[in-house]
């Protein structure tokens, strides 16, 4: 089903019947004597660009009003310099008849179909029999305006028409397809930025259920504790003022229940999104190092630091899952990036021991470093050493939720540094939990 032009296509349409004339003025004559008229122009190939361009209108259409432009443009100029209106529009009647014939040769083959890119040579061919044949279209309504009862069109002037439609159809066609592939080279940059910015969108997602997680542990601790204390107040109360303490408990705890019922709501959908696992969700682990060091290098140009950064990851690791290696990875490289004064590096490395069976994450930093006295507490929940510009703290709730999610999967996390000017981080996971699983024939279809 074809779709119907809309406002941009009128406007392109509009901007052809300007162009097309315009761009038939810088012309030569190939020929001499009878066919002495006959011209070779631009206006040719810019037509073509624009029957590629224009796929929702017919093109017999556009061959028309292509021919009437022209004729009407050219007509106009011989009046401008003297000659009589009606004579110059017979004249160049030939000239409708080339883009006529354009058009009409051009939209034999049902290109429109099928996608251009996989009809290029297709498309160069008909190019250049559409052109050969309008121009001798055009050279048949010269002889026959003129009253000529011989039309002298010789193999010479074939080979001639033949070589300039070669030489104009491949070079319009070369420009429109590089535009093309330009054009599809930025819709592919902006559509990987878009995925970037999901995948770092979705890898804070775990982090956010696991802080859910946390807070409907917290509020099925206050509910319990809070029933608990109404129940004991109700049995000891012996004045209406102790029986309503008792009863404003009660609703405490009440409230603490829908609270609690509210995150669960919350924390089913959130769920959702992370276990839904589907073929995007699992990149190489040198792309993901990439991702990781392109949005890391922002913070810390946001920041003010001068911070390099490095990976060494192979490129023939198999694919991982994205968002579970990103948010944890993004937690201690955003760790590292803030407590690094002003200079420094961030260095990320990541092996695979296949017999093993383990997969070993190494982040290491240097410009900042962990007292040895503090490094039992840092793993502790809401720990952290971390002020924003009002002074207010840092949840603690990020190298929290790393640990919970190594041990979670089988792993361990051990953060070391020398006291002085380093700290090294290491995450030892099963490759098997983070690869992508086997897909059924039954899911292959489905997909």
């Amino acid at each position: 089903m074809e779709k119907n032009p809309d406002r941009h296509d009128w406007m392109v349409f509009a901007f052809m019947l300007i162009l097309v004339p315009l761009a038939g003025e810088p012309k030569f004559h190939p020929f001499s004597g009878d066919f002495s008229a006959f011209r070779v122009s631009f206006g040719s190939p810019v037509f073509l660009l624009f029957l590629l361009w224009l796929q929702h209108f017919p093109r017999m259409m556009l061959g028309c009003s292509a021919g009437i432009g022209v004729m009407l443009f050219r007509a106009g100029l011989d009046a401008a310099g003297g000659l009589p209106l009606p004579d110059a529009l017979f004249i160049h009647i030939p000239n409708f008849f080339y883009y006529f014939a354009y058009a009409l040769f051009f939209a034999r083959p049902s290109l429109s179909r099928q996608t251009i890119y996989t009809q290029a040579l297709a498309i160069a061919g008909w190019a250049v029999f559409a052109e050969v044949l309008a121009s001798v279209a055009e050279l048949a309504a010269m002889q026959a305006l003129a009253f000529r009862e011989h039309y002298r069109l010789t193999i010479p002037m074939l080979l001639r028409l033949l070589g300039i439609a070669i030489l104009r159809c491949f070079f319009i066609l070369s420009f429109f397809f590089l535009f093309q592939l330009y054009n599809t080279e930025v819709q592919l940059r902006r559509k990987t930025k878009e995925k970037n910015r999901l995948s770092l969108l979705i890898s804070g997602l775990y982090e956010e259920v696991f802080t859910l997680r946390c807070a409907l542990q917290s509020a099925e601790t206050v509910t319990r504790d809070c029933y608990a204390v109404y129940e004991t107040l109700r049995s000891r109360a012996k004045s209406p003022e102790e029986e309503v303490t008792a009863m404003e408990v009660l609703r405490i705890a009440g409230e603490c229940h829908e609270i609690k019922k509210n995150h669960q709501r919350i924390l089913a959908g959130l769920q959702g999104l992370t276990s839904n696992r589907h073929v995007d969700d699992y990149l190489p682990p040198d792309r993901i190092a990439r991702l990781l060091i392109h949005v890391q290098q922002k913070y810390a140009r946001s920041l003010g630091k001068d911070i390099a950064f490095r990976s060494d990851v192979p490129p023939d690791l198999p694919p991982l899952h994205v968002f579970l290696l990103l948010s944890m990875l993004n937690n201690l490289a955003a760790n590292a990036v803030e407590a690094i004064g002003q200079k420094g590096t961030i260095s990320l490395r990541i092996e695979e021991l296949r017999a093993e069976d383990r997969l070993i994450l190494h982040l290491d930093n240097t410009g900042s470093f962990i007292p040895p006295r503090r490094l039992p507490q840092i793993f502790r929940p809401g720990y952290t050493t971390k002020f924003d510009s009002s002074g207010k703290a840092s949840s603690g709730v990020g190298l929290t939720y790393v640990r919970q999610q190594t041990q979670s999967l089988g792993g361990t996390i051990a953060i070391d540094s020398d006291g002085k000017n380093r700290v090294s981080c290491t995450i030892t996971l099963p490759c098997h939990k983070l690869r992508q699983p086997a897909i059924s024939d039954t899911e292959r279809k489905n997909t």
